[in-house]
């Protein structure tokens, strides 16, 4: 019984270090990031403790990591105003407000902290000329198609929790 038991568990052992086997081929956090990833939800804690969606309830946008260390991101309001002179240069007071307030772009290099859980971006262009050049997200989730993560260090100090689904 005990040489049956012994041998049973051997077996256990070289499966778990043959190549192939789903120990060995555990990803690190770079690579399950790597790919397009759709926003779900963008949802901002306030500092009084209240909640917003700058980008609304149906957030439209991407994030983008590449294997190579670069990303890009945008996020946009589902109903931003269309521009009546048709020309981005000529938006009225109005419609230029709408479109800032509702949409976001970034993009530049990143790498990932495994151990802390947590993507650092160094943002090298960016429709928010405030903020940081350096900016960190914290994992919270990462599946094969769900990203979760947190954004502790916004420019007016709240903080924003974003959620994603791969694209397909």
């Amino acid at each position: 019984m005990l040489r049956r038991y012994a041998l049973a568990l051997s077996g256990i052992i070289v499966l778990g270090l043959l190549p192939g086997s789903a120990l060995s081929q555990q990803k690190s956090l770079k690579d399950q990031l790597v790919g397009t990833w759709n926003v779900v939800s963008v949802e901002q804690t306030n500092k009084d403790g209240t909640k917003s969606q700058r980008f609304g309830a149906n957030p439209k946008g991407v994030y983008t990591f590449d294997a190579n260390g670069h990303f890009s991101m945008m996020f946009v309001r589902p109903d931003l105003p269309k521009i009546a002179s048709n020309n981005p240069t000529t938006a009225t007071p109005e419609e230029a407000k709408a479109i800032v307030a509702g949409s976001i772009a970034y993009s530049g290099t990143y790498t990932v902290d495994e151990a802390g859980k947590a993507i650092e971006l160094r943002i090298e262009a960016t429709t928010l000329p405030n903020q940081s050049a350096v900016a960190k997200r914290i994992i919270t989730s990462l599946t094969a198609d769900e990203l979760k993560f947190t954004n502790p260090t916004t420019v007016d100090g709240n903080v924003i929790n974003a959620a994603f689904k791969r694209a397909k």
